[in-house]
């Protein structure tokens, strides 16, 4: 009997042996089961999500939200984005002291500059670049933004062997916008005896703008003309029809500049005329320093200052595209007249540029 339950006690250890060895055989088997259903599984999930990104890089490689309504792939197009807010929002603290000279200052007759306004960062053409820019004397001053600017589009010109630019006149302080206005007055008077109080104000008016309202009151704007002092030829050469005029008035906005006051067919074949919205009808080779971006959707949509603000203040977020490529995206936000404020940006762009509009509202430019 002892012999008999000593069998069975081995004949058990031995198939509890073999059991557990079957159970752990079938438990590997059913976790590497398990495992490669999972790798596979991810596999798929990866492969799945490459796609995706794939998509997604396929429709973003052109800078837009998915979100945004489609853009054309071929042109200039501006998208209004003003039921889309900004992507990946920050917040800065900006004042008006910081960013009113950063170009978009709208002066008209009809919005003069404001009484805060502050010139002490102008500099002379002349000395800021060694003379390299033609200025009539020591006293032609822009802001630096336009300055550099300027330099940047005279350097681009002479690398096409246009040459010759002279400025003989940029910013124009408000005593010295009055001295022209009160001597215009004067004049008047005189050839006028009869005319006086408003209506000789308003006379005035007409041929010299009123102190603060005049565009070289910006320090943004200035004169252009041809000139070399050893050759009367050039600096007799009607500018609008040289070379050089004509290589200027096509390519300035792609240096941040406007050619302030178009008429029909002036300066080039396919300028509109502006002046019943500049209020300026005669012919005046002007130009204003606002931007790249700003020039480019002016240039886009053949807008002056007055219009692409006005459309700004209608439609105060939108983007421009070129190719199908995202250019610019600008958005607009009023502060109204305080000293300091908030402003929204975007991380998504690769900088920006803040100004006020003199409007009571800021005019954010982002670059991508």
């Amino acid at each position: 009997m002892v012999i008999v339950l000593a069998v069975l006690c081995l004949a058990l250890t031995f198939a509890c042996f073999y059991a557990g060895g079957w159970i752990s055989a079938q438990k590997e088997e059913a976790l590497a089961k398990a495992q490669t259903e999972a790798e596979n599984y991810n596999a798929s999930e990866r492969q799945k999500y490459a796609a995706a990104m794939a998509e997604t890089e396929r429709q973003t490689s052109s800078g837009a939200n998915l979100a945004w309504p489609a853009q054309k792939t071929e042109g200039w197009d501006l998208l209004d984005l003003t039921n889309y807010p900004l992507e990946s929002p920050t917040q800065v603290t900006m004042t008006r002291r910081e960013i009113m000279n950063n170009g978009l200052l709208l002066v008209n007759p009809w919005h003069s500059r404001p009484e805060d306004f502050d010139d002490s960062t102008l500099v002379g053409l002349g000395n800021y670049f060694n003379w390299a820019i033609q200025v009539a004397d020591a006293s032609i001053s822009l802001f630096p933004v336009a300055a550099d600017a300027l330099k940047e589009a005279i350097d681009a010109a002479a690398a096409e062997d246009l040459a010759h630019y002279y400025v003989p006149e940029a910013y124009r302080s408000w005593d010295t916008q009055n001295q022209y206005f009160q001597s215009k007055v004067e004049k008047l008077a005189e050839k006028n005896p009869n005319m006086t109080g408003d209506a000789l104000i308003e006379a005035a008016k007409k041929e010299v703008n009123f102190p603060g309202t005049s565009e070289y009151n910006t320090g943004l704007a200035f004169r252009m003309r041809l000139y070399d002092r050893n050759d009367k030829e050039v600096s007799s050469t009607k500018y609008s029809t040289s070379n050089q005029g004509v290589w200027m008035n096509t390519h300035c906005w792609e240096y941040g500049f406007v050619f302030r006051f178009p008429l029909n067919a002036w300066p080039l074949s396919t300028s509109t005329d502006k002046s019943f919205v500049t209020g300026i009808s005669s012919e005046q080779n002007i130009y204003r320093y606002v931007g790249k971006g700003s020039a480019a959707v002016m240039h886009a949509m053949d807008f002056c200052l007055e219009e692409y603000i006005q459309y700004l203040e209608e439609h105060p977020h939108v983007a421009l595209f070129e190719d199908g490529q995202l250019k610019y995206e600008i958005y607009r936000q009023y502060v109204g007249d305080a000293s300091a404020f908030e402003i929204q940006i975007t991380s998504r762009a690769k900088n920006y540029v803040s100004s006020l509009d003199n409007m009571g509202g800021v005019i954010t430019v982002f670059e991508y």
